[in-house]
Order: structure tokens, then sequence, then C-alpha cells
């Protein structure tokens, strides 16, 4: 693995773990006692039985995760503009309002500009405790962006030329201008198994399975909670 590989691997791990650090209100806390009382403090959102049966999380951790999130968003959901606010400080040496917005489109399962609590622990639940296929589907789902069912050439270098904004141009080694689209032709090199120019979930999630460095990123998460 190429030590730029290796970079990313560890800076999209502690995002991960930062974000839900961030959302649970645990960014000061590093005890495990400072934890587990967190977790014992009663917080029952509506519909929490019901969340029990969608996700992967046990009623301790929901009940974590509704605490940090009305500590972040009082109003009980979060709007595109908080939530690029909260995402841009991941990334201070670029600009990631355009990924977070594809991110939150992602989690704005109803298509109603905000992200109430129940989208984003049903999101957060395929991201952090789903099975391979469950986040392949919603990896493509991510970059399927005008939802039609298949991930174009303008669509992949839209979702491309994000990534690398957000990174910033401080990167070392420093990326070409032509990274982003170098990016989408090796990626439709390898889905687009039947070269019809779009990139089927069929064919997306073939490709992926069959990739063993695909397969070691669907797994950065899993240690995260």
């Amino acid at each position: 693995m190429s030590v730029c590989r290796k970079r990313c691997r560890r800076q999209l791990t502690k995002v991960g773990r930062y974000f839900y650090r961030l959302l649970t209100g645990t960014l000061a806390e590093d005890s495990i006692e400072d934890d587990f009382e967190l977790s014992t403090v009663c917080y029952r959102p509506e519909g929490l039985e019901k969340l029990l049966e969608q996700t992967k999380f046990t009623k301790k951790e929901l009940q974590i995760l509704y605490r940090g999130f009305k500590n972040e968003c009082p109003s009980g959901v979060v709007n595109e503009e908080t939530f690029k606010l909260i995402y841009s400080q991941f990334f201070p040496q670029g600009d990631s309002s355009t990924y977070a917005h594809f991110l939150f489109d992602a989690f704005d399962t109803q298509k109603n500009g905000s992200v109430s609590f129940e989208d984003f622990v049903a999101g957060l639940s395929i991201i952090l405790r789903g099975s391979i296929n469950d986040r392949l589907n919603w990896a493509f789902n991510l970059y399927d962006l005008n939802k039609d069912g298949c991930i174009t050439k303008e669509e992949m270098t839209d979702i491309m030329k994000s990534i690398y904004d957000m990174m910033g141009k401080c990167t070392y080694p420093s990326m070409k201008e032509t990274a982003p689209s170098e990016h989408v032709e090796n990626f439709f090199q390898k889905m687009d198994r039947n070269k019809d120019g779009v990139v089927t979930i069929d064919e997306f999630i073939e490709s992926c399975q069959k990739d063993e460095n695909i397969m070691q990123s669907m797994q950065l998460f899993d240690n995260v909670i």
C-alpha cells in the first residue's frame, strides 16, 4: 500500500471517530468511565423502540447519539448549512462544502432539506454496522447524484473534484490538476464492464467485491465505536 493511501486511510478513520464523538457529545471525554457515565443518561427520542428494530445500535448507543445530536442541533434536525459547518472542521485546509452537500443529500432520505435524528442514525448504522453489501449500496447512492440508478462520468467527476477540493492543496505529495479526471477514468475502466458509459449498481457491487483495496476501505469504520 502506498504512503499516500495509508495517509488517506488514517485520516478517514480519524474523521469517522471525530464525527461520531462530536455528534455524541464525547469529544472532550477520553476515559472509559466518562463514556459509560454518558451511556447511562436517559434520553428517549420518539420512536426509540422502532429505531432499535431498524438500526444495529443498542439502546444505550442510541441514547448517547441522541444526546449529542440534540446538543449540536437543539431543534432536532440538521439543515445543510449547519451540516457543512460541522463537516468543515474536519478539513480546515480545504473546501469541504461541495462534498458535504453530497453527503448531506445522502443522509436526507426524505428530500425535505433537513436531516432528522432518525435519518442520521439510519445512515450511520449502515456506515458503521452494515454488511459489505449495505455499505456498497449506500456508497453507490452517494455517487449517484441524480438518483437515476446509474453513475455517469459527469457525476463521478463532480464527486472526485469535491474530494480533491476537500483535501486541499496543502497535501504532500501535491496532487496534479488532472488527478480527478484520471481517477474517474480508472474508476470507469474498472467498473463499467459492458462499456456503455455508465456504472449500474450491479456493476458497482460486483467490481468492488473483487477489489481488495476497496474491501479494506469498507472496513475503515468497523472499530469507530
